[in-house]
């Protein structure tokens, strides 16, 4: 395997009526654990950077290039896509040398603009997007977390999702049916009949994004209900973070970062690993705990 379209992948997981992982990179051993945790799953995945990830990082395509290069060594697909990207320029930007850095996807997020306004920009970028070969998602108003209309409470209204896709052309749908960013307990009550709904009226795959907060038990659901990308971040730091603190505090004397980066990088490609399985999972394939 290599390198391969977020295009493709997502259309896989449509035809077999399951959906794709799309983890959060923020460092170099992210998107190693993502890759390991995919292979010893035997599933495709996204490797897939935020506008904040960025910045942190300070330029995208240091890290891009990194991505790049780990997707095309992996023995399982391996996508690029970028997420949340709300900086025109940089949008852009990426455009620019996509096909260079392997990026095969893109997130532009203008949901905290009025309507109108979302559909103006959002179907401008998508455009020039498709132009270059890319699948572009997008977000009508805010999914939980970021302070906007969709907090756990909110819902999005599968007309208004029907209409908001006709109108710009998008290839995906983020949605808000319960789930919320950064969220640390996996409590999170996704609202399946609303999937349900939305899948038979809105014509692209549906996106779930902070799927950190919801339980591996309700990811199946909501990907058996038509969730055909999930997105993931919160997890992985939360896995890698607490097998860091373990082995620093058991080896009080470690400054190499190899004695104690290795294994925080396999306690997130564990947890890679398992919500692969549960991810990828079909209608017909046992529910995993």
């Amino acid at each position: 395997m290599t390198w391969t379209a977020t295009r493709e992948l997502i259309d896989n997981a449509v035809t077999r009526g399951s959906a794709i992982a799309a983890f959060n990179v923020i460092t170099l051993d992210h998107a190693e654990a993502i890759a390991a945790g995919a292979t010893e799953a035997g599933t495709g995945v996204l490797l897939q950077l935020s506008q904040n990830a960025i910045a942190y990082r300070g330029a995208p395509e240091p890290i891009l290039a990194a991505c790049r290069e780990i997707a095309a060594a992996a023995s399982v697909p391996v996508g690029i896509h970028l997420d949340h990207l709300e900086d025109a320029d940089l949008v852009h930007r990426i455009f620019a040398r996509s096909a260079e850095l392997g990026v095969g996807s893109l997130m532009f997020d203008a949901s905290k603009l009025e309507y109108d306004d979302n559909v103006h920009a959002t179907s401008t970028v998508c455009r020039a997007g498709q132009s270059l070969g890319l699948w572009i998602e997008a977000e009508l108003g805010e999914v939980g977390g970021k302070h906007g209309a969709h907090a756990l409470g909110s819902r999005t209204d599968p007309e208004e999702a029907r209409r908001f896709v006709e109108h710009t052309g998008v290839d995906g749908l983020a949605v808000a049916v319960g789930s919320s960013h950064a969220m640390r307990e996996r409590t999170a009550v996704i609202d399946t009949d609303l999937v349900r709904r939305l899948a038979d009226l809105v014509p692209v795959p549906l996106v779930l994004h902070g799927s950190s907060g919801v339980a591996d038990t309700v990811i199946a659901q909501a990907v058996r209900a038509g969730i055909r990308k999930v997105n993931i971040g919160t997890a992985l730091n939360l896995a890698g973070t607490a097998a860091l603190r373990q082995v620093l505090a058991e080896r009080t004397d470690a400054v190499d970062p190899r004695v104690y980066g290795r294994v925080a990088r396999q306690a997130m490609a564990d947890a890679v690993a398992r919500l692969c399985r549960v991810v990828s999972q079909t209608a017909s394939t046992t529910q995993l705990e």
